[in-house]
């Protein structure tokens, strides 16, 4: 693992990455047909739903974070990073997520980064030489108008904001970081085989994994890099495990689909200026495996019992659904599942070792 500061190194066409610990990588035909379903702009409401008309969504949205008044309730059959982190950070919020579906409110913070991945999805549509800064930050205003078509809730954000102040100091700070981005990687050097790319795959278990990866760059020699856009500043050093668990999920994924492990996971966060690399190997995916495995037989526990923990932490004075929460002293919603009795001796929800 190494944090890499405004690294600007390219992934080389037919230059592999070479470290000691990572194994070679069967080169990919046709620059990887991915047996997976691409889509520009995808979110699904529900775990085990399918993804909706792909022209609905903005880019960079999350893969499962619509929430659908009205939609029949159904146990998760499905599992995304966010929501795996969900469950782990607390069981309870994984529950209104996903089987509740309360509705949240849009964030400044959130809708930026959406703002910001539409933006650097589609500076790629452009030929390589017209791939500057400029222009990137053109697109800002474009994309932030298709944002509030495919998604009017996000006008709320700016309800209070009259004269239009607060916004063009948010448009400002998104345009700040779409700048940046340009001292961390050269997207003149990059031709991404694929974007927002839609990927699922199903474990011998029947566990089925599903995401949507930034970018996805494939060189001739068939080495694979997962790229992923962060809005937010890079975590310390002791918190870096936790933010790779998104990415691991990814390189999984690919793996199962392709049998190809990637070379490189690259995070490049656009908060602090920095670049967070990881080259997996294949140990690394079967610890993930088996954590989520372990992950989903606490999910399906919860279903069937019904037995949903809150777990507080700090992240709780965020938390949109505080009035539905025993630890606020408010009430969850009826339980819409059918439920069964709780075995003696369950474990701690939410709580998973290290990879």
């Amino acid at each position: 693992m190494s944090m890499v500061c405004g690294d600007r190194r390219p992934f080389r066409p037919g230059t592999p990455v070479s470290t000691p610990h990572s194994p070679s990588v069967p080169a990919c035909t046709s620059q990887c047909q991915w047996r997976a379903v691409r889509s520009v702009f995808m979110e699904t409401s529900t775990e085990g739903a399918a993804p909706p008309d792909s022209s609905a969504v903005p880019a960079g949205a999350a893969v499962d974070a619509v929430v659908v008044t009205g939609a029949p309730v159904i146990p998760p059959a499905s599992l995304s990073p966010s929501r795996a982190s969900d469950f782990m950070q607390c069981p309870l919020l994984y529950r209104f997520r996903v089987i509740d579906r309360l509705p949240e409110k849009p964030s400044e913070a959130a809708t930026r980064g959406t703002l910001v991945h539409a933006v650097l999805e589609r500076l790629f549509d452009a030929p390589a030489a017209e791939r500057t800064a400029p222009r990137a930050k053109a697109l800002v205003p474009g994309q932030w108008d298709r944002l509030r078509e495919t998604r009017p809730e996000v006008v709320e954000l700016f309800a209070d904001d009259p004269d239009g102040e607060r916004l063009a100091r948010w448009l400002a700070e998104a345009e700040a970081l779409v700048e940046r981005w340009f001292g961390l990687e050269d997207p003149t050097r990059l031709e991404p085989a694929e974007r927002e790319l839609f990927v699922e795959a199903e474990l011998e278990s029947g566990l089925r994994l599903r995401g949507i990866i930034d970018r996805v760059d494939v060189a001739p020699t068939g080495e694979v890099r997962i790229v992923d856009y962060k809005t937010g500043k890079a975590p310390r050093p002791e918190y870096a495990e936790g933010a790779l668990f998104q990415m691991k999920f990814y390189a999984l994924v690919v793996w199962r689909l392709k049998q190809v492990i990637p070379r490189r996971l690259q995070l490049v966060y656009l908060g602090s200026g920095d670049v967070l690399t990881y080259d997996p190997v294949r140990a690394d995916l079967e610890r993930v495996e088996r954590k989520l495995l372990a992950l989903w037989d606490a999910i399906r526990r919860a279903t069937e019992t019904g037995d949903w923990r809150p777990r507080p932490t700090k992240l709780c004075g965020w938390c949109d659904h505080q009035a539905h929460c025993p630890e606020f002293g408010g009430t969850p919603p009826p339980y819409p599942l059918p439920v069964r009795a709780a075995e003696s001796g369950g474990g701690h929800q939410g709580r998973m070792g290290p990879d």
